[in-house]
């Protein structure tokens, strides 16, 4: 599960740019699975991609499928904008740790590392 989660988020982090943030003035035309927390949004990441998966094995895609499609990339997309929302800060964070240790700064990266873990713990749970 631990390299499951790091993948979900390496993969958030990288896609950002390309992500939705979920905004409230948006439009929905679907109802969406609420990602208010960290461990909802890695698990609507994971479950609704697999349905998005599940969809795109079928022989013909049909305009039925490609609106199955459409409606679950609004949960993936809430997910998406929680997940950086919550690791958006976590390059900055570790790359500050790093700078601090190679200083040999004890307690900037104590403070540091303490900040880093509360937000990277959650890839590791």
């Amino acid at each position: 599960m631990t390299a499951i989660r790091s993948l979900i988020a390496t993969a958030a982090l990288g896609l950002s740019a390309l992500a939705a943030t979920a905004d409230e003035d948006d439009v929905q035309h679907y109802a969406i699975e609420p990602s208010e927390t960290l461990e909802q949004a890695l698990t609507n990441f994971t479950e609704y991609n697999a349905k998005v998966r599940d969809v795109l094995e079928r022989e013909d895609l049909s305009v039925a499928d490609m609106e199955e499609i459409h409606e679950y990339t609004y949960t993936i997309e809430a997910a998406l904008a929680k997940i950086n929302e919550e690791f958006g800060a976590l390059p900055e964070t570790l790359e500050a740790l790093h700078l601090a240790s190679e200083a040999h700064d004890a307690d900037e990266v104590r403070s540091l590392a303490e900040t880093y873990f509360e937000t990277a713990g959650e890839l590791s749970e």
